[in-house]
């Protein structure tokens, strides 16, 4: 599966967008516009994706890799 394909099946499943979870993950202070905010750990994305939004570890750890600028 592409990169591209994670990331559209994390907006069927979720109804936001990478960039709109990368922006609820700044709001909440996970993330900052470099990527994870400073002492925050790529666990503590994945376990709120996890919780708040039913994604898999897999499609969690590509909204990880989004919001670190790995896959734009």
């Amino acid at each position: 599966m592409s990169f591209q394909a994670y990331l559209d099946n994390v907006e069927a499943k979720t109804g936001k967008s990478a960039a709109e979870l990368k922006a609820i993950a700044i709001d909440k202070g996970l993330a900052d516009d470099g990527g994870l905010a400073p002492g925050v750990k790529a666990t503590a994305i994945v376990d709120w994706l996890k919780r708040d939004f039913d994604l898999g570890h897999g499609h969690a750890m590509s909204i990880v890799a989004y919001i670190k600028g790995k896959r734009n």
